[in-house]
């Protein structure tokens, strides 16, 4: 009960203060005077100094000034974007944002236009003002962004041949910041696409389609995926084709390596020729020497048993039989070659015969559509003369060129030689 009577003398005390207080800002408020005078300066009351406006929406909007008799004022527009009126008695400003200035590119989207409006005093012409709003037109239609490889959804092309294409961009409301390539197959040596407009490049590798694939093609899959943004996503595939093929370049070094071997070969085969044909030249001199020989004798002979000398006539009596004994001493000492001879003739029909599929599977190109074909004939060409000559001993030449054995071979006396006889 004590506490108590000594707290109700603060509480009254406060809440005299507290009055005393507010008396004392009541009455300060109250000693200013209010303006009531009217504006001296020309403005706009109720400008907004920035408005957005929806396609196909129409604008209304009534301008006002710090004047009571505003029919002595016009009103005025100045840099203002297609479609935009301004009532000059009343500031009635009116708009109707139609989706056709937009269409043929008379108005954007999402691009301030600043305008310039003024109100002036028809009596007085120095009582004037100007300011100015910008206005934005936007568009609540979502367009999407989309990925266009700049060929068809299907490509068809062949091993060796390069693949290149630019990914496009169709651009809506909200740009693509962002593609992702991915591919179905493992891929080597391409360039990466990572924008708008860049370009992919690849080349499909030899042996690519295995002996496995079916129709001997195989079928690759390219996913190009933009993001914007907002990682809103849009895919756009390309199918390509891969078509087997030839590996040309491979192809025409087999080739060479086919026509290489095979030209050695035929050096090889000259020599051999040159070899056997002096081995029976040699024998035919001999055999003709030795018949020279025989026939002087037994002529000698002749002509000596006619003299009337009788040792002379003895010596010619012999000299027949001397004749008659050189014959096989003949064969012993210098046999006919006919199978050297032969062995020759084979060489060198062996030799044309390759001469001629040199000539006649000759490439017409760096790619000859034929050239698997013509080295597939080559080498079995090859193969045939080695088999056929297989049992005759290849000698390599070490003491004449290729050009002195080419001159011994066209040789017109040796071509004579060997040619076939009716």
């Amino acid at each position: 009960m004590k506490l108590h009577k000594r707290l109700f003398p603060v509480i009254t005390f406060v809440f005299v203060s507290l009055a005393a207080h507010s008396q004392t800002s009541e009455y300060a408020v109250d000693s200013f005077p209010m303006p009531t005078s009217e504006d001296s300066v020309l403005r706009i009351t109720n400008l907004n100094p920035y408005m957005t406006l929806h396609v196909d929406s129409t604008l209304s909007y009534n301008l006002e000034i710090n004047r009571p008799d505003s029919i002595k004022y016009f009103w005025f527009i100045r840099n203002s974007p297609i479609g935009l009126k301004l009532n000059k008695d009343n500031g009635q400003l009116s708009f109707k944002a139609d989706k056709s200035f937009f269409l043929s590119g008379k108005l954007r989207y999402d691009q301030p236009y600043s305008v310039l409006v003024g109100v002036q005093n028809f009596v007085n012409p120095t009582e004037r003002f100007d300011t100015s709003f910008t206005i934005v037109f936007y568009n609540t239609e979502i367009i999407p962004s989309r990925v266009k490889p700049s060929v068809s959804s299907t490509l068809f092309v062949d091993e060796g041949d390069t693949v290149s294409f630019k990914v496009q961009c169709e651009t809506g409301n909200f740009p693509i910041e962002n593609i992702t390539f991915f591919a179905n197959t493992p891929l080597k040596h391409f360039s990466t696409v990572r924008r708008c407009d860049d370009d992919f490049t690849w080349t499909p590798p030899f042996e690519f389609v295995k002996e496995t694939d079916s129709g001997r093609v195989k079928i690759l899959v390219l996913s190009f995926v933009g993001t914007n943004k907002f990682m809103a996503r849009d895919t756009s595939q390309v199918k390509i084709i891969v078509r087997d093929a030839l590996n040309y370049p491979v192809a025409v070094q087999e080739h060479n390596l086919v026509v290489h071997n095979t030209n050695a070969y035929i050096l090889q085969l000259k020599y051999t020729f040159v070899q056997l044909d002096k081995s029976v030249k040699r024998t035919k001199n001999t055999r003709t020497t030795f018949d020279i020989t025989s026939s002087t004798t037994a002529l000698t002979g002749s002509i000596l048993t006619t003299s009337t000398n009788e040792a002379t006539k003895k010596a010619g009596q012999i000299l027949p039989s001397i004749g008659v004994s050189l014959v096989p001493i003949k064969e012993a000492v210098a046999p006919q070659k006919v199978y050297d001879q032969n062995q020759a003739s084979l060489v060198r029909t062996s030799i044309k015969r390759l001469e001629y599929m040199l000539r006649d599977n000759s490439l017409l190109g760096e790619k000859d559509p034929e050239i698997t074909k013509k080295t597939g004939k080559l080498r079995e060409e090859l193969k045939q003369v080695q088999v056929q000559l297989l049992d005759i001993p290849i000698e390599l030449t070490q003491d004449m060129n290729e050009q002195e054995l080419n001159n011994y071979f066209n040789n017109p006396k040796v071509n004579k030689k060997y040619r076939t006889k009716k």
